[in-house]
């Protein structure tokens, strides 16, 4: 038997019961882990709790930007 490693990125915790389920109907061993890959500063972390509610109209999505970005320089 061959272990393989999984990352999924869930909405909630509903899709890893699903998950989990399907696992035990197919007798799949399997553990969940909860890892952070990256660790934010508390600097960073502030600036991203500051940022939720805000208007999103005042901000452009990457998108948007990438396609003024190309634009402006003709590319």
């Amino acid at each position: 038997m061959h272990a393989i490693n999984i990352t999924m990125y869930t909405q909630d915790t509903t899709q890893i019961e699903a998950v989990k389920t399907f696992m035990k109907s197919l007798n799949i061993k399997f553990e969940i882990t909860n890892v952070k890959f990256y660790e934010l500063t508390a600097k960073q972390q502030h600036v991203l709790d500051n940022q939720i509610n805000l208007n999103k109209i005042l901000y452009k999505d990457a998108e948007t930007i990438y396609t003024d970005l190309k634009n402006s320089y003709k590319l």
